[in-house]
């Protein structure tokens, strides 16, 4: 990384042997789970030749500090990353089938099990598996061929570019989250989805027929019948899901031979008018989205946080501020952090992840002063990248609808990769209609929408409520340098710059006093502060790069929180 300066988090200084060796999926969680983390073979195929590396861990990218490689991956002039793991399994492992899970592999990746192709995975942000049973030995090899191919813009690739620097960050290439193997029976649970209204809930199970669901409650275990893969129930007077009572209710789904737990939780996300504005209601109640930007990257681990706990240190440290929202941008995360959010009560506005063109001029300068009309409907026409798109965002829906911490899904940001705005809106709406759908944040918003959605930096917010929810999706980004804690020492990069703690605390505060509660209090619905964390370039985090100074207290904003909490209600 040269000049770069090697900042590691607290948790990435005492990473263990195997990181994240944990059950990585909390919402179908099963008791067969095997970890592949930690020390893999690396090594650079150029045709014939390989570039051996020393070891790797994995699930850190090789360009970050915890991969103990931190090499800088080519685009062009080589074939593939090669990974290469041996392993061996317990007799008593195998209940029939065994399962090879990828959390994710950036963007590309080829897989093979004791030497036979198993499969081909395209995307950087979703999770895919293979059923290796019939491949399985005592002694196992798995080889991973990897590439990052950013340069055609095909794939969805969210924040990262071979030319770093200011707003685009260093690429996440190769494995970047949890490589594991699960052992299953031969007929088996292979997903859950539930669906609450009310206070009726819905579960469906991919995979089998009949079966029993069991609810855990605080007044006991209730049980139904499942048949035809589906169970339909009601829970008398539910306890409702929010920021300050993350309430969730336990579940398992059982069949003769397979048993999985999940959970669920009750809440409504809905427009209506209040004070003679459009207001978001949860539970039937106006709330302020107060949120923050969240890119979810890590000074030491790229995209993959040092350790799973990690996610929790970042919602609770926004939560002591006051903050009920992370708007997750461009990015999909393991479910770890979903989780944490479903349980901690953070609410989540989540964004799919670009892919397509992007131009300084169209998509950034010239909006920014003014010109944000231009129809999408000519926009990015190339038919692969759109159909790619729309494959990524009915994956995202599929692998996140669950989640009772999401409450908004954001389809475009600022312009970039979009296109047939108002089609989008539609295909999401059918595939989830429990949600608010914000499709064009930024600008560019010509387009079917259930909010208006506005960015406003280098000067003041001077927005006006019309006949949507008024939502200021990005604004802030006040820089404030950290010395000793700066990754890039020769920029800075944010929106508006402040030389010491007291001078950036005041100005933070007196955003939020002097436009966001007067805002507030004439229509305005939810505010996103850039942002959460610095990133690389970007000093404009409410928290350093590697997570061990927070710039403002909780003391100087919290009653500002509670202002703005108010003055809605």
């Amino acid at each position: 990384m040269g000049k770069f300066a090697e900042l590691y988090t607290e948790e990435g200084l005492k990473m263990p042997k195997i990181p994240w060796d944990v059950y990585p999926r909390p919402m179908m969680r099963r008791d067969s789970f095997l970890c592949l983390n930690g020390e893999w073979d690396f090594s650079i195929k150029y045709g014939k030749e390989e570039c051996i590396f020393e070891k790797i861990t994995v699930p850190f990218s090789p360009e970050t500090l915890l991969s103990g490689i931190e090499a800088d991956i080519p685009e062009e002039n080589y074939d593939s990353m090669v990974y290469r793991k041996s392993f061996s399994i317990d007799e008593g492992f195998d209940r029939g089938r065994i399962l090879l899970h990828f959390g994710a592999v950036s963007n590309y990746a080829e897989i093979t099990f004791n030497g036979k192709t198993v499969g081909i995975h395209r995307g950087a942000y979703d999770s895919f598996s293979f059923d290796v049973t019939s491949l399985v030995k005592k002694d196992n090899i798995i080889e991973v061929y990897a590439k990052n191919i950013l340069n055609d813009k095909l794939l969805p690739y969210g924040k990262q570019s071979r030319k770093r620097g200011g707003m685009w960050y260093t690429p996440t290439s190769g494995i970047w989250q949890t490589v594991w193997l699960e052992s299953v029976p031969l007929e088996y649970i292979k997903n859950i989805e539930t669906c609450t209204d009310s206070n009726r809930v819905t579960v469906k199970a991919e995979g089998i027929d009949k079966g029993r669901v069991q609810v855990y409650t605080d007044n006991g275990t209730i049980e139904y019948e499942m048949k035809g893969g589906e169970c339909v129930f009601e829970i008398e007077s539910p306890r409702l899901w929010s920021p300050d009572d993350p309430y969730l209710y336990n579940f398992s789904v059982e069949t003769e031979t397979d048993r999985v737990e999940s959970y669920f939780a009750f809440r409504t996300v809905e427009i209506k008018e209040k004070d003679g504005y459009k207001r978001i209601f949860l539970n039937g109640k106006p709330i302020f989205f107060h949120g923050l930007l969240d890119q979810g990257y890590w000074s030491d681990g790229g995209m993959t946080p040092p350790s799973p706990e990690s996610y929790a240190y970042d919602i609770e440290k926004m939560k002591s501020l006051g903050f009920n929202m992370l708007r997750k941008h461009i990015k999909i995360e393991p479910q770890q952090f979903y989780y944490d959010c479903d349980r901690l009560g953070m609410i989540v506005f989540q964004d799919m992840v670009n892919n397509g063109s992007y131009s300084f001029i169209r998509d950034t300068a010239l909006p920014t002063v003014g010109w944000q009309n231009r129809s999408d409907k000519k926009m990015h026409k190339d038919n692969s990248t759109r159909e790619m798109f729309i494959e990524g965002m009915e994956k995202t829906v599929k692998a996140l609808k669950n989640h009772p911490c999401i409450c908004c899904w954001t389809i475009f940001n600022e312009g970039w990769g979009q296109f047939c705005g108002t089609e989008m809106y539609g295909r999401l709406k059918k595939l989830d209609d429990s949600r608010i759908i914000d499709t064009a944040s930024g600008w560019f918003s010509k387009v079917e929408s259930d909010v208006e959605s506005k960015h406003v930096y280098f000067r003041k917010a001077k927005l006006k409520a019309g006949k949507k929810p008024l939502v200021l999706s990005e604004f802030g980004g006040y820089s404030y340098r950290v010395e000793g804690h700066i990754f890039n020492p020769d920029r800075e990069y944010g929106y508006g710059k402040y030389k010491n703690r007291d001078e950036f605390a005041r100005a933070f505060c007196e955003l939020y006093k002097n436009e966001i509660i007067p805002l507030a209090k004439k229509g305005l619905c939810a505010s996103v502060y850039t942002q959460v964390s610095d990133v690389e370039d970007e000093t404009n985090g409410l928290l350093t790069f590697d997570r061990r100074v927070l710039k403002v207290t909780p003391e100087e904003f919290l009653p500002i929180s509670e202002e703005l909490k108010n003055c809605i209600e």
